[in-house]
């Protein structure tokens, strides 16, 4: 069962397709982007193109589709095409790679039977230490089929680095900056502030945007996905997606988390009145007492998504004061993302969060 095409994305898929063919293509890219909008398909697909017998040596401005490299990579079964992205934490704190290769092939096998069309990891899931330190075993292997190996790197901004594991971490940065010749290395991420500096510093940063309406409706007229969202009318998918398709499989899950932050963001808006602080102190003790990783951690992913458009909607209004407050909130967010990490708790965090977010952002 293949995944389902790539849609859209068209120049960037030439842009990539001619450095490749040219051979200018960097062997450490970063694909980042609104949630949603196919990064990690992008990505895939020029693993495939990079793998494809034909596609490279004949300047194809796409995979070939038919050689045995391009059809093991659409059913997600290449040798040489390793997929990474936040898994929960294996059990041995200290996994093999095959144990990280075996836990792997299983989710990837998940994505496959769901045709691609998957929720985003919970915040309970990270890329941890040993999965950093199996794909560094891994890009010291040679290929098993093709003349390269790609690794791409799902929502790398959730790599979850732990005392003690300085030595993976160095090891994964040096992988960047000098992979061995024929590994080819694509990092995804949706928030590429919360990315280690020394990660952005060795990679080619490209970015990918939200899908025009003309992209998301042949998207949505695909027969799989078409069968899956067919209760809802087209109208209101498109609304929804606003141009990122992945954001409507997020599940309910995400849409509580959105629902969550619009709360934090009202509150953190509303005038330090009665009704303010009763405000405050109510979104703050709906967060709970218990562990802050999962549900707060999806909670604040999508406060930081609501940042974002609530600054390019400042911008467009031509409120420039006010979207410059609110683009200086995005770091303290992020700061609480660190904590989240954590074992700490959520409504403690969450007020500390609005004290900071209101000083800056409230009228």
């Amino acid at each position: 069962m293949p995944f389902r095409p790539l849609y859209g994305h068209h120049a960037i898929r030439s842009r990539l397709t001619a450095a490749a063919g040219d051979g200018r293509l960097p062997a450490s890219v970063l694909l980042q982007g609104g949630r949603g909008v196919g990064k990690q398909r992008l990505a895939l697909w020029l693993g495939q193109y990079l793998l494809c017998e034909r596609a490279t040596r004949e300047r194809l401005p796409e995979p070939c589709g038919a050689c045995q490299h391009c059809r093991y990579t659409e059913r997600g079964m290449h040798p040489d095409l390793h997929w990474f992205f936040p898994r929960p934490r294996l059990k041995d704190g200290d996994a093999s790679t095959a144990d990280v290769k075996a836990d792997l092939a299983e989710a990837v096998a998940e994505r496959v039977e769901a045709e691609g069309l998957y929720a985003p990891p919970p915040g309970t899931e990270g890329i941890y230490v040993a999965t950093i330190r199996a794909l560094v075993n891994m890009a010291a292997s040679r290929p098993a089929m093709a003349s390269r190996t790609v690794f791409v790197v799902g929502d790398a901004e959730r790599m979850v680095s732990q005392e003690g594991a300085d030595q993976a971490a160095n090891a994964f940065l040096k992988l960047l900056e000098e992979p061995p010749l024929g590994v080819t290395l694509i990092l995804t991420t949706s928030e590429p502030g919360a990315l280690l500096p020394t990660i952005k510093s060795r990679v080619v940063s490209v970015r990918v945007p939200a899908l025009p309406r003309a992209d998301m409706e042949a998207f949505l007229a695909d027969a799989v996905v078409e069968r899956k969202l067919s209760r809802t009318p087209r109208d209101e998918l498109l609304a929804r997606a606003n141009g990122a398709p992945g954001a409507l499989f997020a599940g309910d899950s995400m849409s509580a988390a959105f629902a969550n932050a619009r709360l934090l963001l009202e509150a953190a808006v509303a005038p330090r009145t009665p009704d303010g602080v009763a405000l405050q102190v109510k979104a703050a003790a709906r967060q709970g007492v218990a562990g802050a990783r999962g549900a707060f951690s999806d909670t604040l992913d999508a406060l930081t998504h609501l940042l974002h458009a609530r600054t390019q909607q400042l911008v467009h209004a031509g409120r420039d004061i006010d979207a410059r407050r609110a683009a200086s909130v995005l770091p303290i967010v992020e700061a609480a993302k660190a904590k989240a990490q954590n074992n700490v708790s959520p409504n403690l965090l969450t007020a500390a969060l609005l004290r900071d977010m209101h000083r800056v952002m409230a009228p």
